[in-house]
């Protein structure tokens, strides 16, 4: 009895060990795209803000990364200017910048303003065609006269 205990225990401890390293594995694979942003343009909708942010990605992976889809996951009630397509290839070890426009609540874009950093979810190629999300939360860039 007491070697197939044995035998269960190395097994459990062996299937834990696979899923703490994929767990580890994936938060590295997260970790190797960061950005930042910077606000081009800002205009008054009533309730709303349209703004054109300048998006800075840096990818510190060892492959390449294709951006299909840019979404701003922070709206409580995502809008429809919430989400843009994009074709964006940012290299391995390199940076890419793109402009992108989105309409935010004003209440979120003063959130921006105050600090609060913004997340977006990127939708990107991932091996076959088949998409996976990413979520990067944005560091502002300080605009001259700020």
């Amino acid at each position: 009895m007491k070697p197939c205990i044995r035998i269960c225990n190395c097994l459990l401890l062996a299937a834990s060990l696979v899923v703490w390293a994929s767990q580890f594995a994936n938060g590295a694979d997260a970790a190797q795209l960061s950005g930042s942003y910077h606000v081009v343009r800002k205009t008054d909708l009533g309730p709303q803000t349209g703004v054109q942010l300048q998006l800075h990605f840096t990818n510190r992976g060892p492959s390449e990364l294709h951006i299909q889809r840019v979404t701003l996951w922070d709206l409580p009630h995502p809008e429809k200017g919430a989400t843009q397509a994009c074709s964006v290839v940012v290299h391995a070890g390199a940076s890419v910048e793109v402009t992108q426009e989105f309409t935010v609540p004003r209440a979120e874009y003063e959130l921006w303003k105050r600090g609060a950093r913004p997340r977006l979810v990127l939708e990107i190629a991932g091996p076959g065609g088949r998409p996976t999300n990413r979520v990067v939360r944005l560091d502002r860039i300080s605009e001259k006269g700020n």
